[in-house]
């Protein structure tokens, strides 16, 4: 990505701030989407996890973390605040959390990870007609998104729910919190990820409503990319630099980074593996036009054009942390350099990398993680060679339905802070596809850079996206092995027999 010194920034400027599921970021841009060197706030956060399966954080602590994000990257700025036109907003998609009439947090926000709502995911499976809300909603009925939660929320706490007036993601929290006017809306993109929007004909879906209990009057009001807010006289006397900027509404982190990476259209799919790991691709998808999702993946909206579809797995550079953390070792360490140089797949392991759940492809609710094959002889590098190896199958079986979507000469975008730094994760990634990958440099942050183009196109400042600076011009190519690739189909095989015997036997639903 195109960065440049403070002092080659040409105005208007652009913050953007992105809410991850391990930080908050703020940083800023140029009028043509290159990245202002030294210019980013992040304050890392980890997530409150129980054993039972809850993956939630304070809602008031993460707003201030928030503040605290855009106090850095003003004071980074400096005079050149006085610059800025527009903050985008982007947040981790799938997040629910209440509030009461005076706007006060009912709930803690709770994480696409919580996975305390799976036995109501399965109850809406057994009520509902799965693969008819699929098609409607583009989310499967799975602990991942709000009606299964919903629901659980009104078994389990009902006096909670009784105090709620409305539900919504932290993204809408925080900026109803900073901005009056529209900033609090849930864009189509962001109600896209809920399970509760018809992502044809973009509006709350009356069947998972009355199937949740909700109604429009406790959502948020939808908009596509706009009219942006302006700040509230608190924090406009915080930040007078940004009193009269446009803060636009949130839009989904997935969406953005496939922006943000330059990955729009047919002709380019976006691979991330951050946290959590994904494939995306944006195509033209109209409001009001039908259309079907293929199987394996979900489908959610960039905005009121065009659709965002793909797979996303619930364990990426989490899986690869907890193993170095289990094994004493680190990315430095001289076990992972050894499993850098171990041959495809020769450890023996056969790994259900499912510690956080599973989402794309199989959808399996109860899911935990199994490994297979261990013997005496079994050291720290097989198994975090073991670990890159299951993430990469599990990406290449969502490839395999993703990739008929687009044009024959497509070329797949890496991004992500748990993959760039680690070249033979990604050439085990290419050779378990069988494709090349184009893989961004390993300090761009793609889904803070979408949200920011995003709000210059909505605000003027860019008159298309196509016209921002090239992500790609520090990329690195990684060509993939035919031999590597024919040993990783073998090892995907077992991978495949492994999980479905579980399945045969009732341990994964």
């Amino acid at each position: 990505m195109p960065r440049i010194p403070l002092a080659e920034a040409r105005a208007p400027l652009l913050i953007a701030l992105d809410a991850g599921t391990s930080s908050i970021r703020a940083l800023a841009y140029d009028g043509a989407g290159r990245d202002i060197h030294n210019s980013e706030e992040q304050i890392k956060y980890a997530l409150d996890t129980t054993a039972v399966g809850a993956a939630t954080f304070g809602a008031a602590a993460l707003f201030d973390i928030t503040v605290r994000a855009i106090d850095g990257v003003v004071a980074r700025l400096g005079d050149r605040a006085r610059d800025v036109a527009a903050v985008g907003t982007t947040s981790f998609w799938h997040s629910l959390m209440g509030i009461d009439d005076a706007g006060q947090a009912t709930t803690p926000v709770l994480y696409w990870a919580d996975t305390r709502s799976a036995a109501q995911a399965s109850r809406l499976r057994a009520e509902l007609d799965p693969a008819a809300v699929w098609q409607r909603t583009g989310c499967r009925l799975h602990s991942s998104y709000w009606p299964a939660k919903l629901c659980w929320l009104r078994e389990t706490a009902p006096e909670t729910v009784a105090r709620t007036t409305r539900w919504l993601s932290f993204a809408e929290f925080a900026l109803g919190r900073l901005c009056g006017d529209n900033a609090d809306a849930a864009t189509v993109c962001m109600a896209s990820g809920t399970g509760l929007l018809d992502v044809h004909a973009l509006g709350w879906d009356a069947d998972m409503l009355a199937a949740t209990g909700a109604s429009p009057s406790s959502l948020s009001p939808l908009v596509d990319l706009g009219p942006p807010g302006r700040l509230r006289p608190e924090f406009a006397a915080r930040w007078p630099a940004l009193a009269a900027v446009d803060w636009f509404p949130a839009l989904g982190d997935g969406a953005c980074a496939n922006v943000g990476s330059g990955a729009i259209g047919p002709a380019s799919i976006a691979l991330t593996v951050g946290t959590s790991a994904a494939e995306r691709v944006i195509l033209p998808r109209p409001a009001g036009e039908e259309w079907a999702i293929p199987p394996g993946l979900w489908a959610y909206r960039l905005d009121r054009e065009r659709a965002v579809l793909g797979g996303a797995l619930s364990n990426g550079g989490n899986l690869i942390r907890w193993l170095w953390n289990t094994t004493g070792t680190g990315p430095d360490s001289d076990a992972t350099t050894a499993a850098a140089a171990l041959a495809p797949d020769s450890t023996g392991l056969t790994l259900l990398p499912f510690l956080a759940g599973e989402r794309s492809p199989g959808w399996h609710d109860d899911a935990s993680a199994v490994l297979a094959g261990l013997t005496i002889a079994t050291r720290p590098e097989h198994l975090i060679r073991a670990g890159m190896e299951s993430v990469a199958y599990r990406l290449a079986a969502v490839y395999d339905s993703l990739g008929p979507l687009c044009a024959a000469d497509h070329r797949i975008i890496v991004s992500g802070g748990a993959i760039l730094g680690m070249p033979a994760w990604l050439q085990i990634v290419a050779d378990a596809l069988g494709q090349p990958l184009t893989a961004l440099a390993s300090d761009d942050e793609t889904t803070a850079r979408g949200a920011a183009l995003m709000a210059a196109t909505a605000a003027g400042i860019l008159p298309n996206l196509d016209s921002a600076a090239d992500v790609a011009v520090n990329a690195t190519t990684y060509e993939p092995d035919r031999a590597a690739y024919d040993r990783y189909r073998a090892g995907r095989a077992r991978q495949e027999r492994l999980e479905n015997a579980l399945v045969a036997t009732g341990e994964f639903v």
